[in-house]
C-alpha cells in the first residue's frame, strides 16, 4: 500500500498548500490495532484484581491507565483521553461515567492531611474498591490523601475531564436523555456544571489560578511539578469544557445556560496568548513557579482550538523548530520542556518531585505526538512527519504483542540508562491516534481501510470533525 499523500493546510479551510507523506493508512491501522490491544490489556472486569488490588465490586468494567501491573484502579483523565480514539464501547462509556458522577464532592470535606475537597470535586482515581481518591501519590488510603507537596485542593484538570468524558458519550451514543438523569439526587449535567465551577480562576479572564493557599495540580501528567499563579494547560480544558457545555446545555434542557458557556470559551481565549505567550512562540506552563515553556500545552492549545491566528502561527513555527533543533523530541517520543529552556543546568522544571530525565521531569512522552504533528505540520510538514515516523518506528519495534521482552506503547523514556517506565501505556497510543484520525488538518478525514466513513458514527465537536468507528 503506498504512503497517502496528506494535504497540509497553512491557511483557513483545506486547501492544500504543501503536501507531504505524514503518515500511511496501513500506519493508522497498525495503531489502531495496537490501541485496542492495549486497550483490552487496561480492561478490568468485574470480580478481577490486578497486581493483588480488588477485585472489581464496581458492577461494569473499569479502564486504568495500562496494562500488566502499574496503575491499579480507574483514572479519570487517563481514561477520557482515551475516547476520541474510538475503541471504548458505550457500555463502557457509561459505566465510567456513572462511577465518576457517584464519587463527585457534594459537600466541603476537609481532610486529616489539611487538605480539602470543595463542592464538585471529581477524583484523580477511584480504586476498584470504589474509594475515591482526589490527589496524586496515593492509591486508596482515603485519609492519607493529599497534603502540602500535592496541593491543598484536587487535581484541577479533572473535572474537566469528567465534562468532556460526558460530551464524548453525548457524540458516540447520539443521546441526550442521559444528561437529565440523576445521579444522587442531581442531574448529570447540574453535576457537569459544579465540576466547571470547581477549579478556582481569575474573575477577569476566566483563566485557572491558584496559589500557594490554594494550589492544585495543573495537568495529572505532570502532578509532581509545582505550579502557580496562572495555569496554562488547565485553562486550555477550561476553554474546551466551556465549548462543550454550551453544546450540551439545551439538550440537557439548560438552554439559558449556552451564552454563558460560549462568552466563558470567548474570555478564556482572548486571554490565553496574551498571559501565557512568550516572544519565542512557546507558551509558558504557569505565570508563577514553574514557568517554564510547557511543549505539551502549546501543541494542545493549538490542537483544541483554543488558541488561533497568529498566536497559533507563532506557536506552531516554535514546534516546528524545536524539531528540527532536537530540543524535545527522542525516538518519536516528546518532553514537557525544551532542553534549551530548562529551568537550570540541574532542574528542567523550577519545581519537581520527580528526578531529572526521569518521569515528567525530562523523560520522553508518546501521548502528545498526535498535538505536536498536527501543530509543527503547519509551517514544517517534514519535521511533522519525522516526528510520526519514529513514533512509529519504536512502537513497532518494542511492540508489547511480541512478547513479556516487549514493553511499547511505553508510558514514557528516556536514553540515559535505557530508561524505560510503564509498559502497554494507554494514552501513548490512543491519545495520537485521535489526531491522526481526525478531520482536523493537515489530515483532513484520512481514509483507513476496516474504518469506513459509510459505517461510522459522524460525530460534531472541536477539534474539526471526528469519525469514530461504529462500536
Amino acid at each position: 500500500m503506498r504512503a497517502l499523500i496528506i494535504p497540509v493546510c497553512l491557511a483557513a479551510g483545506c486547501a492544500a498548500h504543501a503536501e507531504t507523506p505524514l503518515i500511511a493508512p496501513e500506519d493508522v491501522v497498525f495503531l489502531r490495532e495496537l490501541a485496542e490491544a492495549t486497550l483490552e490489556a487496561s480492561r478490568v472486569r468485574p470480580g478481577e484484581t490486578v497486581a493483588g488490588i480488588g477485585p472489581n465490586s464496581s458492577g461494569g468494567t473499569l479502564i486504568r491507565p495500562g496494562g500488566r501491573n502499574a496503575y491499579p484502579a480507574y483514572w479519570i483523565r487517563d481514561y477520557a483521553m482515551s475516547l476520541e480514539s474510538g475503541v471504548v464501547p458505550l457500555e463502557e462509556q457509561r459505566h465510567a461515567l456513572t462511577v465518576a458522577a457517584a464519587h463527585q464532592v457534594d459537600k466541603e470535606t476537609v481532610l486529616p492531611t489539611g487538605s480539602r475537597l470543595p463542592v464538585g470535586s471529581i477524583p484523580d482515581h477511584i480504586s476498584f474498591g470504589g474509594v475515591p481518591i482526589y490527589f496524586p501519590g496515593i492509591l486508596e488510603d482515603y485519609e492519607k490523601q493529599g497534603g502540602e507537596q500535592w496541593g491543598l485542593l484536587p487535581c484541577l484538570d479533572d473535572q474537566y475531564f469528567f465534562i468532556h468524558m460526558a460530551r464524548q458519550f453525548q457524540l458516540a451514543a447520539r443521546e441526550d436523555a442521559f444528561l437529565r438523569e440523576t445521579h444522587g439526587g442531581k442531574t448529570l449535567f447540574s453535576r457537569l456544571e459544579a465540576a466547571y465551577a470547581m477549579p478556582p480562576s481569575d474573575p477577569g479572564t476566566g483563566l485557572v489560578r491558584v496559589g500557594t493557599e490554594n494550589r492544585g495540580v495543573n495537568f495529572g501528567f505532570f502532578d509532581t511539578v509545582t505550579h502557580t499563579g496562572d495555569l496554562l494547560f488547565c485553562s486550555v480544558l477550561k476553554h474546551r469544557a466551556a465549548m462543550e457545555m454550551a453544546d450540551m446545555a439545551t439538550p440537557a434542557g439548560q438552554p439559558e445556560r449556552e451564552a454563558f458557556y460560549r462568552t466563558e470559551a470567548a474570555r478564556i481565549a482572548d486571554a490565553l496568548p496574551r498571559v501565557f505567550q512568550r516572544p519565542d512562540g512557546w507558551f509558558a506552563a504557569s505565570t508563577g513557579t514553574s514557568a517554564q515553556p510547557d511543549v505539551w500545552g502549546t501543541a494542545f492549545a493549538v490542537w483544541t482550538g483554543a488558541v488561533t491566528g497568529e498566536p497559533a502561527r507563532r506557536a506552531c513555527a516554535a514546534l516546528a523548530k524545536a524539531l528540527r533543533d532536537g530540543t524535545i523530541a527522542w525516538e518519536g517520543g516528546i518532553r514537557h520542556v525544551p532542553q534549551d529552556l530548562d529551568y537550570s543546568a540541574k532542574a528542567v522544571w523550577e519545581k519537581c518531585l520527580a528526578a531529572r530525565n526521569r518521569y515528567q521531569n525530562g523523560a520522553y512522552w508518546d501521548t502528545p505526538v498526535g498535538w505536536v504533528a498536527h501543530a509543527a505540520a503547519q509551517t514544517d510538514p517534514e519535521a511533522a512527519a519525522a516526528l510520526v515516523r519514529d513514533y512509529l518506528g519504536q512502537l513497532r519495534a518494542d511492540d508489547f504483542r511480541k512478547g513479556d521482552a516487549f514493553g511499547a506503547p511505553w508510558e514514557c523514556r528516556h536514553p540515559e540508562d535505557n530508561h524505560r517506565q510503564n509498559p502497554v501505556y494507554l494514552t501513548s497510543v490512543t491519545a495520537p491516534l485521535a489526531v491522526f484520525l481526525s478531520d482536523t488538518p493537515p489530515f483532513c478525514g484520512i481514509a483507513v481501510p476496516g474504518v469506513s466513513k459509510q459505517d461510522a458514527v459522524r460525530t460534531e465537536g472541536s477539534p474539526g470533525t471526528r469519525w469514530l468507528p461504529m462500536i
